[in-house]
């Protein structure tokens, strides 16, 4: 059996990709979206009828990227068991209140293509905006993929609120201790991402949150198999391949621990903001990761509305 098949039976495998050929072919369990991903979908030829027709509907620049984020959604979901992840605007990211209407516009729309909300998380940045957002949604019935989480604080704070998933950010967190530490990593339990994500799920088993830890944003396979065992994991294609060619034994790396612990008090946002703030790294990459989908989310408005 190789490491992609021993992988399934311990951990959901996610695929992070727009790339609907991709996904048929890996055939995971989820599939993740977010605006880089969009950007890219928008730009292959499987899209260009989408692109086409999204480009004639009288939308605003805003309603276009949503339409079209629905629509590869939609296609997604018609390849996969479970459920598609589709983000909220980074812009929106210190607004709790934009978030929520963001969000419900979103599952307005999968309704109107008949998904029905079990099949879907929204997708938003943990800030404490974003949190709070989350938390009213998760009231309603609109479950929640936290994204871009570096830091423990940010993970606590989803618990906190009832998030139904968070996407701590494996790779990213790497690249930053790369760039401004003379970290050097021979092995992946020296990681930093690996060992961000093993703290958060330990946290979270031992203290009984139903929180689903989902590891993400992987640079390569050793950092998916040092943590076999999470509970979700979201993995590019590329990475799945290659883990589908090794014939290698994959044991199973993270294990949950029992509830034992009482739950700790709630952050308040003061010190969620004081526990980021003393990280540079959670500050840096939050704010980065924000800038970039913002980005992306222009640019991709841009592409759909050419000739507007």
């Amino acid at each position: 059996m190789n490491k992609l098949d021993q992988l399934r039976g311990m951990t959901d495998v996610v695929a992070d990709t727009g790339d609907i050929d991709a996904i048929e072919r890996v055939k995971p369990q989820d599939a993740t979206t977010n605006p880089s991903l969009l950007l890219k979908a928008a730009q292959m030829p499987r899209f260009e009828e989408l692109v086409a027709t999204v480009k004639t509907g009288q939308y605003s620049k805003s309603e276009s990227c949503d339409q079209f984020a629905v629509a590869v959604g939609t296609e997604i979901i018609q390849l996969i068991p479970g459920r598609i992840s589709t983000e909220v605007d980074a812009r929106l990211s210190f607004d709790t209140q934009a978030t929520v209407a963001k969000a419900r516009e979103l599952m307005a729309l999968y309704d109107q293509q008949g998904i029905t909300s079990d099949r879907i998380l929204i997708k938003i940045a943990a800030t404490w905006e974003g949190i709070r957002a989350a938390e009213i949604l998760e009231r309603e019935g609109i479950q929640c993929n936290l994204t871009l989480v570096f830091g423990f604080a940010q993970a606590q704070a989803c618990a906190d609120a009832g998030v139904f998933l968070i996407s701590p950010f494996v790779g990213r967190i790497l690249d930053w201790y790369l760039a401004n530490t003379d970290l050097k990593v021979t092995h992946p339990s020296e990681d930093p991402g690996v060992q961000s994500v093993i703290r958060i799920y330990d946290h979270y088993k031992s203290h009984g949150y139903g929180t689903v830890v989902m590891g993400a944003s992987f640079r390569n396979t050793g950092e998916v198999e040092a943590l076999a065992g999470c509970d979700r994991l979201t993995i590019s294609p590329d990475l799945m391949e290659a883990l589908s060619k090794d014939l290698e034994n994959l044991p199973q790396a993270l294990i949950p621990l029992a509830a034992s612990r009482k739950k700790p008090a709630a952050l308040s946002e003061g010190a969620y903001r004081w526990q980021n703030n003393e990280e540079a790294m959670v500050i840096e990459k939050l704010s980065d990761g924000i800038r970039r989908f913002a980005a992306d989310q222009v640019k991709l408005e841009h592409i759909l509305r050419q000739g507007h």
